[in-house]
């Protein structure tokens, strides 16, 4: 867990003005019985997440593709080539949602905007330094050439929201 005390009450706030803006269908389905806190998803959300990551095209026709997800700081960060569609779609169109399944214990679905932490010629994020250590340890630091093969983003999320009716079982999952 990398979250920082200020980090996860971000995350909580977020967690419960998302739920309290949301439709009565969708809080007749994630309730308190249901969902976690900003400290129990961070404790489950650990190492690479596979995100199904929706974009726009030009033409407002929606596209779904999988990255790997890490949760890091009460943020979704995720990488692909530079020259992948996404990336194209990312870079004219920043919106994007996210979503992490697994099975039926676990959904975390996400709205947001997202920043692109390492700008071909541009200046990169002033955490992109930490960050980048973090990948190169997780992957490898020569699975990729890191300022041109691949771009990396930061969800900076306007809305989330985790069904987590399996919590028990996931929490002893991720202490293993």
């Amino acid at each position: 867990m990398r979250e920082t005390p200020k980090d996860l009450a971000e995350l909580q706030i977020l967690l419960d003005s998302s739920l309290a803006s949301s439709t009565s269908h969708l809080r007749s389905i994630i309730d308190e019985q249901n969902t976690l806190t900003a400290a129990g998803l961070t404790q489950i959300l650990t190492g690479m997440c596979t995100l199904a990551l929706s974009t726009v095209t030009a033409k407002g026709e929606p596209r779904i593709s999988g990255v790997d997800g890490h949760f890091l700081h009460g943020r979704w960060h995720f990488g692909t080539a530079r020259t992948a569609a996404k990336a194209r779609h990312l870079a004219a169109r920043p919106a994007a949602s996210v979503a992490h399944m697994r099975g039926e214990d676990l959904g975390v679905f996400t709205h947001g905007t997202v920043e692109i932490l390492n700008p071909q010629g541009g200046e990169p994020a002033a955490d992109w330094p930490e960050l980048r250590a973090y990948f190169e340890d997780f992957y490898g630091a020569d699975a990729f050439d890191w300022d041109n093969e691949v771009v990396y983003y930061r969800l900076h999320p306007h809305w989330m929201a985790v069904y987590a009716p399996g919590a028990t079982r996931l929490a002893g999952e991720s202490r293993s």
